[in-house]
């Protein structure tokens, strides 16, 4: 018996408990609102499967953990294959949600694959960095580091999802800072996609024309495109500094505010729990971020390092742009809040990026920028 409690708090001391901590404070607050904004449903079935993703995901994050990262990077080419296969997979048997061919469905279960590639790419890329950190702002460098990250977002823009499709751009563009690409590399295709853009808009289709300029003027089609971002707008300032208490938002309850469960589910904590219930999301998101990108800079070695920053990319670009398209800053292009969110893919996905990070941390020894 002693030797059993020996094991398991051997494997408890390979946990990260902040970041631990975080994760599953902010997915029981998420649980929360996702109960309540979607009681005028009448159905349980959104929390419970929220639960249970929670706890597989956690359950994931665990096996993570007790696996060490550089074992997972040197199988590099065989998830890179099986992420490769799980896109194609989806392009072929996956069905229509919402404009994108992004689902898998099996009986009951839906499955968004693309979720779960992050963390494959994630791990991938950064192996593929480490192997050319010396030559890395040399082209026979940088092209094969385009061509890896190409074929995947090919894959997803195939299926139609923009939003997925900008948080891996995200992913490409912090991890190839963070492996020390040259800024001028960042400069060129700054100027050449500003220069691209007047071009790319007007070859876009109408509906996606008025999707971009609905974010900067929603009364131009209100009842349409710009219906979402007005319908958040009117949640979040009606709940001023505490909020009308959970379960009594109007917006919400009479689900006049459109997605609330998934993309806007900041706009029913802005509606229910006021200003603070707001500030204590975005301190919960911050402190996660804050604490990846720690555990990066404390990582025993490059690839740690660079695995840590392309999770705190994905941390970062989905809050930042979830919250900025509920508050009529940014398009609404259906991107979930971290841990927030209704959806079972995220919330597993989200689990298994933790357990990326947590293992990068049980497995430093001084950090890789105190050498």
């Amino acid at each position: 018996m002693k030797r059993f409690f020996v094991f398991i708090g051997g494997i408890l001391k390979k946990f990260d408990p902040i970041m631990l901590a975080l994760c599953c404070a902010s997915s029981f607050l998420g649980l929360f609102l996702i109960m309540s904004a979607t009681s005028s449903f009448g159905s349980k079935k959104y929390v419970v499967v929220q639960l249970c993703a929670m706890l597989l995901g956690i359950f994931a994050a665990f096996l993570i953990v007790l696996i060490d990262y550089r074992n997972l990077s040197s199988l590099s080419i065989y998830l890179f294959g099986l992420c490769i296969f799980m896109l194609v997979l989806t392009l072929i048997i996956g069905q229509e949600r919402l404009g994108n061919k992004n689902w898998i469905i099996i009986g009951p279960l839906s499955i968004q694959p693309s979720e779960f590639v992050k963390a494959g790419f994630i791990v991938t890329f950064a192996t593929h960095l480490n192997k050319v950190k010396e030559y890395i702002n040399r082209p026979r460098a940088v092209i094969p580091l385009l061509f890896h990250f190409g074929i995947i977002l090919v894959l997803i823009m195939l299926e139609g999802d923009l939003g997925t499709a900008l948080v891996y751009v995200f992913i490409f563009i912090v991890m190839m800072f963070a492996a020390g690409l040259h800024w001028l590399y960042f400069a060129v295709s700054g100027v050449a996609v500003i220069a691209a853009a007047p071009f790319v808009f007007n070859s876009l289709s109408d509906y996606q024309q008025m999707r971009i300029l609905a974010v900067y003027d929603p009364q131009l089609d209100p009842l349409g495109y710009g219906y979402h971002t007005i319908q958040s707008k009117i949640a979040i300032g009606s709940g001023g500094l505490t909020g009308e208490g959970i379960f009594n938002g109007i917006q919400t309850q009479y689900s006049i505010l459109p997605e609330k469960q998934t993309d806007f589910i900041f706009s029913v904590a802005g509606e229910e729990l006021g200003f603070v219930g707001c500030t204590v999301i975005l301190i919960l998101l911050s402190a996660i971020i804050i604490r990846t990108f720690f555990v990066a800079k404390n990582a025993r070695d490059f690839t740690g390092m660079l695995i840590c920053s392309g999770v705190g990319a994905v941390f970062f670009f989905q809050s930042a742009e979830n919250i900025g398209m509920c508050l009529g800053l940014l398009p609404v292009v259906g991107i979930t809040l971290p841990f927030f969110s209704y959806g079972g893919s995220s919330m597993l996905a989200g689990m298994c990026l933790m357990g990326l990070v947590m293992s990068v941390n049980s497995h430093r020894k001084g950090g890789f920028f105190k050498k």
